[in-house]
């Protein structure tokens, strides 16, 4: 069965419809990206998948006993406090320093256990949010824009990072992400979203639908022959109210 299925979710703040009828499901094993402008309801629909928001209208369906780990878009520790990594793993959990160890490696910071969480580089941190959501072996990544803030190389070596996650531990990945370049490398399978879903396919296929182009241009396509996966056998869908937009 699909790990989360979401059928005609409508979530609202206050007046404001943020997400209007949005369907999509994630498969074990696949890695899913949700790109859009900004106030296109991104964050909003990881919130409600993870129980933080309300939504007004719909259904979300997730497996049973579905185990989460969740990347948040950033995080603030106060310099000034004392903290290491390998404490930081273990704050809310009973971690033992076996499954921190693996954690931290999977995520590729396989040294940094009794550094302090204050001397961290901007991509050493990440590394270790993204190490913290491993602890429990997750079956899903829930990830938003994880790499705000990291230069072009960085996010590179992130995406990658997650792919490699993906590949050694079998977790599916739903992750948002503003950074056209990279993401679409990394990715199964792209949703647009703004407000509701435009388009989805592969990252191929969906850079080329013209409800995407109309919200990003044309000149992200040509990134995709970086770390491009090769797809000949995937669907794009569009929706009809989005022929309207997409003018």
């Amino acid at each position: 069965m699909s790990l989360i299925a979401i059928e005609n979710l409508s979530v609202n703040y206050g007046a404001r419809t943020v997400l209007n009828t949005v369907s999509l499901t994630v498969e074990p094993g696949e890695i899913v990206t949700i790109v859009g402008p900004n106030g296109s309801g991104k964050t909003s629909l990881l919130r409600a998948i993870i129980g933080a928001t309300e939504p007004a209208a719909g259904r979300i369906t997730r497996k049973p006993g579905l185990r989460i780990g969740y990347v948040p878009q950033r995080l603030h520790i106060d310099p000034t406090l004392p903290i290491t990594v390998e404490r930081f793993m273990r704050l809310t959990d009973a971690v033992d320093r076996e499954n921190c160890s693996a954690a931290l490696n999977t995520a590729g910071v396989p040294d940094l256990p009794k550094r302090q969480m204050s001397q961290l580089s901007g991509g050493q941190f990440q590394r270790v949010l993204l190490a913290r959501a491993l602890v429990n072996r997750p079956e899903i990544l829930l990830l938003d824009e994880p790499t705000q803030g990291l230069d072009q190389p960085g996010s590179a070596a992130f995406y990658r990072r997650i792919d490699g996650v993906r590949r050694d531990t079998g977790c599916a990945v739903l992750m948002i992400s503003h950074e056209l370049h990279v993401v679409m490398s990394a990715s199964d399978r792209v949703i647009c979203l703004n407000g509701h879903i435009c388009c989805e396919g592969t990252p191929a296929v969906v850079t080329s639908a013209p409800e995407y182009q109309a919200l990003f241009g044309t000149g992200t396509g040509g990134a995709l022959a970086l770390y491009r996966h090769d797809h000949d056998h995937d669907h794009y869908h569009h929706h009809p109210q989005d022929q309207k937009s997409a003018r």
